[in-house]
């Protein structure tokens, strides 16, 4: 069990993260480094002998393995991205870098769900560990990663394809988006990621003859262009149900009193939310590109769309991307990461579970499918099967998913010292 020094020591160590911006603002724009060392150095106060790595200057990843008691057990790898993602001071309520905490016990700055709070309970964990003499089963591999937040070029992506023999034996990770308070009809709900969608981001090309704007233009690659991206937006996905998203829509439904409705999701109240983007493939236009001068007509016309795939529906997403771009536009990946999918049967899922309820004996963990993705798509290259289990104790008014990456991010203290007793009697217990 974390000790009493743990329990403060989490929350100065988000503080004194989020106080090191580690902005990213993609396309290689970023500085994990004085948050790599910061970690790194406290692992080395812990015992651990931490490796930094990088692919490029300032690009910190930061690896700390240590041993377990049972030398036969699968290692377990537990890991947190060190970047953010930008935030405009002016508005928010509080400097976003000045990890302020205020009366009512909120730790403001941006990283405090999304996720050096996470990088404080791993750090906590560990020097706990080592001042109380004590070792979990499994051995542990932690990582503290840069460039989650953009394209995991010199973090993760960097770490499967350069270091891997960093995570030997690792067989499962843990990471973050799951494990948080959700409410839904006055209950505490937990879910527990075992599964993300693919991330398929297009571009979309339309060519045209190009011509004067006063002239009849019957092959405008604007017109082409904008006819497939307003087909692109309003098509209805059909329902595609994995396991994972079964077992949540199951468990929820059981939890609200109603029959499973993979079609109308009413019945579950707020924790609709934490299933209806998982149930099929999606498309969404972002961003168009086109023309120069309002008086000509241009040759090329290009936009970009967000598509996520379920688990096994790739082929699905493909077809339907080609007959509603037609004949005249062309598209192509411009970034693609698979889906995962992990078993919510296994005894990783079962002490994830046991953890939650061991502290909240109210709260109901539930399995979900992230919409989104996260470093695990790249460990998954390693064979390593990735859970979303960042542990969070959350209070009615609050959203996880609005307040990560939102404005005025913050987080309660008291959620942080529950998140890391529930995190650290897993990695006890896994």
């Amino acid at each position: 069990m974390a000790d009493g020094r743990a329990l403060e020591e989490v929350v100065a160590f988000t503080r004194d993260l989020i106080r090191i911006d580690t902005t990213n603002r993609g396309g290689g724009e970023g500085n994990e480094r004085g948050a790599a060392e910061y970690a790194a150095a406290k692992l080395a106060e812990a015992g651990l002998e931490p490796v930094v790595v990088e692919k490029a200057p300032n690009r910190s990843n930061v690896v700390a393995r240590l041993e377990g008691t049972d030398p036969s057990a699968p290692a377990l790898l537990v890991h947190g991205h060190l970047d953010v993602v930008p935030a405009e001071a002016a508005d928010w309520t509080v400097d976003p870098f000045s990890g302020e905490i205020d009366d009512d016990g909120m730790l403001w700055g941006r990283g405090a769900i999304d996720m050096k709070g996470m990088d404080a309970m791993m750090l906590a964990a560990a020097r706990s560990w080592a001042r109380e003499g004590v070792r979990p089963r499994r051995s542990i591999v932690f990582a503290f990663v840069a460039d989650e937040e953009a394209s995991a070029e010199y973090g993760s992506r960097f770490l499967a394809e350069q270091h891997a023999d960093l995570f030997a034996g690792c067989t499962e990770g843990v990471s973050e988006s799951g494990g948080f308070t959700f409410h839904s009809g006055g209950m505490r709900i937990y879910p527990i990621a075992a599964g993300e969608r693919g991330t398929a981001w297009l571009e979309l090309t339309a060519r045209g003859r190009a011509g004067h704007g006063s002239k009849k233009s019957p092959d405008n690659a604007v017109v082409k262009l904008a006819a497939a991206v307003a087909r692109i937006g309003a098509h209805e996905w059909p329902l595609r149900v994995t396991p994972v998203v079964e077992a949540a829509v199951t468990e929820l439904a059981a939890l609200h009193g109603v029959e499973p409705d993979f079609a109308d999701l009413s019945g579950l109240g707020e924790a609709a939310q934490l299933v209806e983007a998982t149930l099929r493939n999606s498309a969404n236009p972002t961003v168009l590109e086109a023309g120069y001068k309002v008086n000509v007509v241009p040759e090329h016309a290009r936009a970009e769309v967000d598509g996520r795939v379920v688990p096994g529906g790739d082929a699905e997403f493909e077809a339907t991307m080609d007959e509603l771009c037609g004949p005249d536009v062309a598209w192509r990946y411009a970034h693609r990461d698979r889906p995962l999918t992990a078993p919510v049967d296994s005894p990783t899922f079962a002490a994830m579970r046991a953890a939650v309820k061991k502290y909240d004996p109210e709260g109901h963990p539930v399995p979900f499918c992230m919409s989104g993705g996260t470093d695990a798509k790249q460990f998954s290259r390693l064979g390593i099967t990735g859970y979303g289990f960042s542990p969070l104790a959350l209070p009615p008014e609050f959203g996880y998913g609005k307040l990560a990456h939102g404005v005025d991010e913050r987080v309660p203290v008291e959620g942080l010292r529950f998140g890391l007793r529930v995190l650290d009697d897993f990695l006890l217990n896994a």
